[in-house]
């Protein structure tokens, strides 16, 4: 299988989001930061990490004037590069501590027909969390039928081919759980994968999702007044 292309968007939320791109060095891959208009110096640290690590890092502000988020020009942007050099795209967000065998495990998963494989997201204790909670009911790897997140998931290049990211809604700022749907919808199976877990640290990239849990009422009156979280 050829090497996939492993992407994380990262704004801010550091030192989080170097605890993630660590862990994914320490695999022995490379990842792609996409820098989507983080402080300068959050970006000046990652541009350290660049050369301390080699990882690639794409500051947003050089090539876009669209504010943050930007995950849907992040998406079509990495979809044109993975289909044209016959890749799976692999999405690991800034809040996930992957494992040592976690980009293996994903690949190991695709067979014809796949879609999506997404590894089971924990806490540090090892307890299933934030967003597949669901998942404590399942007993074994295999077909899921519900959303997926972009935690720590591998999109198929079979996927890529059959699902042109030109057609994401530009009103809308995460796209998890429509790609996940689409995938469905064509076809393809999606893989919760329960035996390849990673550390999930849920929105400490957003920190200030928090409100949903601290106080829900101000959180959706910010989320509808101010048209933020648009999934």
């Amino acid at each position: 299988m050829v090497e996939p292309l492993i992407i994380m968007p990262v704004k801010d939320a550091l030192p989080m989001a170097e605890r993630a791109i660590r862990a994914i060095a320490a695999s022995g891959h490379t990842v792609r930061v996409y820098d989507d208009y983080s402080t300068a110096e959050n970006a000046a640290r990652l541009d350290a990490l660049h050369g301390e690590l080699g990882i690639e890092v794409v500051h947003l502000r050089e090539h876009i004037d669209h504010p943050s988020p930007n995950y849907r020009w992040i998406l079509q942007t990495a979809q044109r590069e993975a289909l044209q050099n016959g890749q799976a795209l692999i999405i690991i967000e800034s809040d996930v501590i992957i494992q040592q065998d976690t980009i293996s495990k994903l690949c190991a998963a695709v067979q014809p027909g796949t879609g999506m494989v997404a590894a089971v997201t924990t806490d540090e204790q090892g307890v299933i969390n934030f967003p597949y909670e669901y998942a404590q009911r399942i007993h074994e790897d295999g077909s899921c039928k519900k959303r997926f997140s972009f935690c720590c998931t591998l999109l198929t290049n079979e996927l890529l081919r059959a699902y042109d990211f030109a057609q994401l809604d530009p009103e809308k700022n995460w796209y998890d759980v429509h790609i996940s749907h689409m995938s469905r919808q064509l076809g393809f199976e999606n893989i919760l994968q329960i035996s390849n877990p990673v550390v999930h640290i849920p929105h400490s990239s957003r920190p200030w999702k928090q409100l949903k849990y601290t106080n829900p009422l101000l959180y959706y009156w910010r989320k509808l007044t101010r048209r933020r979280d648009r999934i």
